[in-house]
């Protein structure tokens, strides 16, 4: 068993006690309601005894209380990501992930501009998806244009840019791998499946 959990096992006992106190409640009584002996309890309360499911949710019943209260479950964090806003040559780029290296996903807006397009290449794999506007592709020979619910997948080291239109601004969602990773979306279900 590693350290962090001993540590929260050997806060059980003081915890139950502290609890049991605030609702008033006698060992006795609490032996009553659960059906746990009271040398049980109290072994439990003084840290002789390690907690157990089985001893646990009697006890969190008896007293109205979430397991996690009993045990002192770490609080679930907020799950929203609040990243600021990073503006880049005119590009605002919401990050989407937290984690450093490895896959990288950015909400990105670009706005009406009309940019002479630049071709670049690096180590990577991108995946766009246009969710307003629409965006320009160059990827090696290719010019293309994406509109709103299209993909795109590329190795980067292949010769690319992507922007504007020049007709309005656009909003797409932009993952990049630095280790070459691949996504794999399809949009549509092949024909006869």
């Amino acid at each position: 068993m590693n350290d962090d959990m001993d540590d929260v096992l050997a806060e059980v006992g003081p915890r139950l006690r502290r609890i049991r106190k605030e609702k008033g409640a006698t060992l006795a009584g609490l032996s009553e309601t659960t059906g746990i002996s009271v040398s049980t309890l109290s072994r439990l309360e003084s840290g002789l005894r390690k907690p157990s499911l089985e001893l646990l949710l009697p006890i969190a019943r008896a007293y109205q209380v979430p397991l996690d209260e009993l045990v002192g479950a770490p609080a679930v964090r907020d799950p929203r990501v609040r990243a600021e806003p990073i503006v880049r040559g005119g590009r605002t780029h919401w990050p989407l992930t937290r984690q450093p290296g490895g896959l990288q996903a950015y909400k990105v807006l670009e706005p009406q501009r009309k940019d002479e397009p630049d071709l670049r290449t690096h180590e990577g794999y991108e995946w766009l998806y246009v969710m307003s506007g629409r965006l320009r592709l160059l990827l090696g020979e290719h010019d293309v244009i994406l509109g709103p619910g299209e993909a795109a997948e590329f190795d980067t080291r292949v010769p690319h840019w992507f922007g504007s239109t020049g007709e309005g601004p656009v909003e797409f969602l932009s993952l990049f791998g630095p280790q070459g990773e691949r996504m794999h979306v399809r949009a549509r279900p092949k024909q006869g499946k």
